[in-house]
């Protein structure tokens, strides 16, 4: 391959009356056309390579940038999702707790209600008791009673 170097340190012998040898310029002229046509066609096919490698290096890129989208989105949804469940977590926790403390202050209303019955029943019993001792006394006045008239 001719490089640029040869083509400017080339000599043409000069003949006496023309200049030039014609038929060593013709051959060098043949010899830089063939290797330009070569220099050209692989320009040429490097170029359209260049192309090409350019457009697949833009569809990759189109699709890197869809990736990135995309995988920005699954970790904003996923950051939602993660949010939307611990705000429902924490609304189960804060019913729960309302109503295990409802429970509780029912139930302690009931055992209130119940001491109130138990005490109202020992009073009950307490005067049922009182009655009773004091019939059984007035019986046993009588009986007595009785028991002195016989005599």
């Amino acid at each position: 391959m001719i490089t640029p170097l040869d083509i400017e340190n080339k000599k043409f012998s000069k003949q006496m009356m023309n200049g030039y040898s014609v038929e060593e310029v013709d051959d060098f002229l043949d010899d830089l056309t063939v290797d330009y046509s070569k220099n050209y066609k692989e320009i040429t096919e490097l170029r359209t390579k260049v192309e090409e490698l350019n457009k697949s290096l833009q569809h990759y890129k189109t699709i890197e940038d869809t990736l990135q989208n995309t995988l920005l989105m699954a970790q904003s949804t996923a950051e939602d999702v993660k949010n939307v469940a611990k705000q429902q977590a924490d609304q189960i926790i804060n019913e729960a707790k309302g109503t295990a403390q409802k429970q509780a202050n029912d139930l302690e209303n009931e055992i209130l209600s119940k001491k109130k019955e138990l005490e109202d029943v020992k009073k009950q019993f307490d005067i049922y008791k009182a009655k009773m001792e004091s019939l059984l006394i007035s019986q046993l006045e009588l009986l007595k009673d009785i028991n002195k008239e016989d005599n």
